[in-house]
């Protein structure tokens, strides 16, 4: 249980040193523009800066030529205000998976500790876990002093052009990002874990009217190019008192 716990876990579930140097690709735009323009259309600093972020929906896990639907997929985060090191648990998360009326991942860190099904983890362990994990929440600081962008190249994603900027964060971690040319949208994220190569695709985007946010409907997940698990998100909050006992797993499932 905790394997596939640790396998399927990611849902989630994330200016003083930028490069500005123009090239030649993605009609002369700078990485410091595509990062003003993506975080503007992802929705500005009320997106840059949330307190809590509160995701439902339901998700397919691929296992072999097994296709398992989790009807249930839902996840609560709490952020942290900086992000020194993109790849490593900050904040809240917890992320619970139900299949058939039974949960098959429950997955939580409150702070401090990591818990799943089993119980609460050892350090080492879980640490190597999340930091298959973390990668995203990065671009919301990539204008911020300490963090380093460029460009590095072009590709094309679901039809559309995008920029593949590279973040490198103040702990020198790396993290790429593909953003549409035409809308900069962010619809990929990429970055080295122990589980290996580690990529996710985002699209299906909406938003709710009270809200200054894109969200993504649909969450691709894959390691070493074969995918894993896929997420489809119908509902959102942001900014929802998350009260610390939601974080705090005291039972074995």
């Amino acid at each position: 249980m905790k394997t596939t716990a640790y396998i399927f876990l990611i849902t989630i579930v994330m200016t003083s040193c930028h490069n500005d140097r123009r090239t030649d690709i993605n009609h002369n735009i700078t990485a410091k523009e595509i990062m003003q323009k993506a975080h503007a259309k992802a929705g500005g600093d009320f997106w840059k800066n949330p307190k809590s972020l509160t995701l439902k929906g339901h998700a397919n896990f691929y296992q072999g030529k097994d296709t398992l639907h989790n009807e249930i997929h839902n996840m609560w985060r709490v952020y942290a205000s900086k992000k020194e090191d993109a790849h490593i648990a900050t904040g809240k998360v917890k992320i619970e998976s139900i299949r058939e009326g039974i949960p098959k991942i429950l997955l939580s860190f409150d702070g401090n500790n990591t818990y799943d099904l089993n119980g609460k983890q050892e350090k080492s362990e879980a640490d190597n876990m999340w930091s298959s994990a973390f990668g995203y929440g990065a671009i919301r600081h990539t204008l911020e002093e300490g963090y380093e962008i460029s460009i590095v190249g072009e590709d094309m994603i679901k039809n559309q052009n995008t920029a593949t900027v590279k973040v490198i964060d103040p702990n020198k971690g790396e993290t790429f990002f593909d953003i549409t040319l035409g809308d900069f949208k962010i619809v990929k994220v990429a970055f080295d874990t122990p589980r290996g190569w580690h990529h996710r695709l985002y699209s299906n985007f909406f938003e709710k009217e009270k809200y200054t946010w894109l969200q993504s409907g649909l969450v691709e997940l894959f390691y070493n190019d074969i995918k894993t698990n896929e997420v489809i998100w119908t509902d959102f909050e942001v900014n929802e008192e998350l009260p610390d006992s939601l974080f705090v797993l005291t039972y074995n499932q």
